[in-house]
């Protein structure tokens, strides 16, 4: 028999404090009922004692605390799952919001769930293509990997995120591929601009989608990621699919965590944000991967808008600690027109050579990675010479090196948001873009490999 409790002590921001409870655990499910009749919800934060402290999904406005009851429910945070909510638009607490009917649930599941037991992890070693050559050949996304993607303010990361979702495939497969968005903190307007392009373009067809607004209580923010990989480990793993989980904008989620932290008054850590985000993130982050027997698995791809621009900000620091490497926007490229503007030197994919080679790619393609990285930096530098001592400065290599660099920003990187490249087309893309250097500075491909892919008559 549930208990009814009319011992509320205290509202401080999201966070209800009710006394003299017993058998209360923590996580537990709350429903709080008003002196209007109207019902919230919440989650049990902390339990001391006698004393519980009370998260309310809705925000606390409004609330009289005399005349306020409060039911713990006995069960934590959950989502109902079927493989029919594939297609379909739920708010941040797994609600639908399309107008659709409502799901008949297969199971329901605590939201939760635990980071995969290292024991159980399968190595992940197959390539996803995105159709963006910048990562497809260059940071490489594998399946079962996290791959996070820094953004800065005013960059184009909705446009990528909609892109990948769009495009993303494992090659080789006939098994389901299935994308799980998770929006988090964003505008009304981001909110229709995913909508519409995953409508427009079909890509809800195979799409489950959790929107949470600015204006929702930052409260949901945080239940919005874990009901996302809830439903992504529930198709991967029960249903045996494919499941990339793009996550945007986990900024806007570690703000939640600092305000519901600064609320319950704890020590704050580094600008603010509590002490324990690194484990925070981690239970996140961690619930990507392949599972020893199973077919299916969970990758991710969680976005984020580095604060002022700062690599070293906790935020984008921590994910870089946990995460297998990271794709950086640029915004010297986004103000050139580039699309998308993917600074290729300083992102990392850490997975890379585990999807790559033949058999899964080509045989070419990590010798291409490798020699276009180089020639790359090279004329990067070659064009800083440029500025500071002049043209005629360079030596004649060092202009065919400009000359590279400058097609290969405006040719390779800058595909637009919607071209599909396939693997194959980026790889010859790669050959055309190389055949511009001299072959004797092409140390970093095997002869046989130049003389079977380069192209002729260059």
């Amino acid at each position: 028999m549930l208990k009814e409790y009319k011992t509320v002590s205290e509202v401080v921001g999201p966070l209800m404090a009710v006394e003299q409870v017993e058998g209360v655990k923590f996580d537990e499910l709350v429903e709080v009922q008003m002196q209007t009749g109207e019902i919230r919800h919440g989650q049990v934060l902390e339990v001391n004692g006698d004393k519980a402290m009370v998260q309310i999904f809705e925000g606390p406005s409004g609330i009289n605390i005399k005349d306020t009851k409060v039911r713990f429910r006995g069960k934590p945070l959950s989502i109902d799952v079927s493989e029919d909510m594939v297609g379909r638009v739920f708010n941040g607490m797994g609600q639908p919001m399309d107008g659709g009917p409502e799901i008949i649930p297969e199971d329901s599941l605590d939201v939760n769930g635990q980071a995969i037991n290292p024991i159980a992890r399968d190595y992940p070693d197959e390539f996803i293509q995105t159709g963006i050559s910048a990562i497809d050949h260059l940071n490489t996304l594998v399946r079962g990997q996290k791959l996070p993607v820094f953004s800065g303010s005013g960059l184009p990361h909705k446009e990528l995120a909609a892109q990948i979702a769009r495009q993303a495939k494992v090659l080789n497969s006939d098994e389901k591929f299935a994308v799980v968005f998770a929006a988090m903190g964003i505008t009304f307007d981001e909110a229709e601009y995913f909508m519409e392009d995953f409508r427009k373009t079909g890509a809800i067809d195979r799409s489950v989608m959790f929107i949470n607004l600015a204006n929702d209580p930052a409260i949901e923010r945080i239940a919005t990621p874990k009901m996302a990989l809830t439903t992504a480990e529930y198709l991967a793993f029960e249903k045996d699919m494919h499941v990339l989980v793009i996550m945007t904008d986990m900024t806007y989620y570690c703000e939640a965590l600092r305000e519901i932290s600064a609320a319950r008054r704890e020590v704050p850590g580094r600008r603010g944000y509590p002490g324990y985000l690194y484990t925070n993130l981690s239970t996140l982050y961690e619930r990507a991967g392949r599972l020893v027997g199973k077919k299916g698995s969970v990758t991710q791809i969680p976005i984020l808008s580095m604060p002022e621009d700062d690599i070293t900000h906790p935020i984008p620091d921590l994910t870089g600690y946990i995460t297998e490497g990271q794709i950086i926007l640029s915004g010297d490229l986004n103000k050139a027109g580039y699309k998308p503007p993917i600074n290729v030197l300083p992102s990392l994919s850490r997975l890379k050579d585990k999807g790559t080679g033949e058999g899964k790619t080509r045989k070419d393609h990590a010798p291409t990675m490798n020699q276009l990285f180089a020639a790359y930096a090279k004329g990067k530098e070659a064009k800083e010479l440029a500025v500071v001592l002049g043209e005629s400065a360079l030596s004649k290599t060092d202009k065919l090196y400009v000359e590279f660099t400058k097609r290969f920003e405006e040719e390779y990187i800058n595909q637009g948001f919607y071209t599909n490249r396939s693997i194959q087309e980026t790889l010859a893309l790669g050959w055309e873009l190389l055949s511009i250097l001299p072959q004797s500075e092409l140390k970093r491909i095997k002869s046989d490999l130049i003389e079977e892919y380069m192209p002729k008559g260059e």
